[in-house]
């Protein structure tokens, strides 16, 4: 099985591309904490996203961004300017989420923008009635129905 999840926050704005045939991709990074670590350790990895997940992370996502990723491992090898052999490994991304605010320089805490207040609370009318219901006619008998 391949599967990864991972907490942290976005290392860079997602750089949203679009295939020649219109599908889009974006590619961004993320810095994961190692919480077992005595010393502060980051690791860091690069994410990939198609579709729609794509241009939601586009659109929503920036730099800092405290987010949530489930995905696949992807390795390659591919050859540097120098001449030599890189391998690499990068998540796909198959689902990520918000996972708090972004993180602030000071104290290293979630922040949380405060929520946009609404509209006042607007009269309803009351609930239809159980007689206001049309079910085609014939009353239902509550002793033929199956649960």
């Amino acid at each position: 099985m391949n599967k990864v999840f991972l907490s942290g926050n976005m290392t860079r704005d997602p750089e949203v591309r679009y295939s020649q045939s219109g599908k889009a991709f974006a590619k961004m990074g993320i810095a994961v904490n190692r919480p077992y670590s005595k010393e502060k350790t980051v690791d860091f990895f690069n994410l990939t996203a198609f579709n729609k997940t794509a241009e939601f992370c586009g659109r929503y996502m920036t730099k800092g961004t405290r987010v949530l990723v489930e995905g696949t491992l992807q390795t390659s090898t591919y050859e540097n300017k120098d001449g030599v052999k890189v391998n690499s490994v990068d998540i796909l991304v198959d689902n990520i989420e918000f996972a708090g605010g972004k993180r602030d320089d000071g104290g290293g805490r979630d922040s949380y923008s405060k929520p946009r207040e609404s509209e006042p609370y607007a009269k309803r009318e009351s609930s239809p009635k159980r007689d206001d219901y049309d079910f085609g006619g014939e009353p239902i008998d509550p002793d033929e129905t199956p649960f």
